[in-house]
């Protein structure tokens, strides 16, 4: 896969689809790879006539990691920003979302689609608040504007995803275990769960880079982020908000919030969908995405 120089680091990044086609960014969740946007999915958006581009965010996959920076203060994180300070951090959601534009600045791409998860979703939220000269239309999936009065993940949910998982190179079968079953817990009920598929996925993503202290590094960033909802204010581009009614990680409260705080934008609640996206889905989200970015031309839509 080729990599590219970008805002300072080396980002990581593949493409499908024709190059003169308009241009979509998948963006990442929280300590997940690029290779979590399958190649069947990118194939599939692909084929609706994108150029479709996924990449590592920083400190995940093959991007550049920040592995010299000590562990994040989270008390110390959430003190500054509840007094309206910056706190320390060795870099927050704007720098990650300065990442996405500077990939599209190295791959010479005007504008583009965003598409992001989870946490990716609040930098596509950021690219498209603060730079909407680049942007085409968003989709905000499983995500959220910050806003600290919503709910939160149950403390089961918590617990699964900050525990620490056996190392691979000592466990591998323990640490897929974990991964799985923090993979089922966050599913949605709507849909099989296919363990097998997910192990795979597992196996893979450790198979190609393995950065466990990456994935504090970027809970820290969104904690610095703060609340968005007064930046959301400014996204003019076509927005599509999708969230699962299923989802445990991320209630679907934060994806009514995240729709509510953008002018125009349509909600969509997947019913059985949790935190997560199943192969069974992929027609119907890449369909919803490219009908979104079809109202750059009929706002109607």
């Amino acid at each position: 896969m080729p990599k590219t120089t970008a805002n300072g680091i080396e980002i990581e990044y593949d493409c499908f689809g024709n190059t003169d086609a308009e241009a979509v960014l998948l963006i990442s969740g929280m300590g997940t790879q690029m290779i979590r946007w399958s190649e069947t999915f990118c194939k599939i958006l692909a084929n609706q006539g994108f150029h479709v581009i996924r990449f590592d965010n920083r400190d995940a996959g093959l991007s550049t990691h920040f592995d010299s920076a000590s562990m994040p203060d989270f008390a110390a994180i959430v003190e500054a920003v509840s007094r309206g300070e910056t706190p320390h951090v060795p870099y927050t959601l704007f720098d990650m979302a300065n990442d996405a534009v500077g990939l599209l600045d190295s791959l010479m791409i005007k504008r583009a689609h965003l598409v992001g998860r989870s946490m990716g979703g609040m930098i596509a939220q950021l690219v498209a608040s603060e730079h909407a000269e680049r942007v085409l239309s968003l989709a905000s999936i499983m995500s959220s504007t910050g806003n600290r009065d919503l709910p939160q993940a149950s403390p089961a949910v918590m617990a699964a995803m900050t525990s620490p998982a056996p190392h691979p190179l000592k466990d591998e079968p323990g640490y897929l275990t974990h991964c799985v079953a923090f993979s089922q817990l966050i599913a949605g009920r709507g849909y099989p769960f296919d363990e097998s598929a997910q192990r795979d996925q597992a196996l893979a993503e450790v198979k190609r880079a393995y950065n466990p202290s990456g994935f504090w590094r970027q809970i820290a960033a969104i904690a610095a982020a703060g609340d968005l909802r007064s930046r959301l204010a400014n996204i003019t581009a076509p927005a599509l908000v999708l969230h699962g009614s299923d989802d445990p990680l991320v209630p679907p409260a934060a994806g009514e919030d995240t729709a509510a705080n953008i002018k125009g934008a349509k909600l969509l609640i997947v019913e059985g969908m949790g935190h997560d996206l199943p192969p069974s889905l992929f027609e119907f989200m890449a369909g919803a995405i490219a009908d979104n970015t079809r109202r750059m031309f009929n706002p109607a839509c």
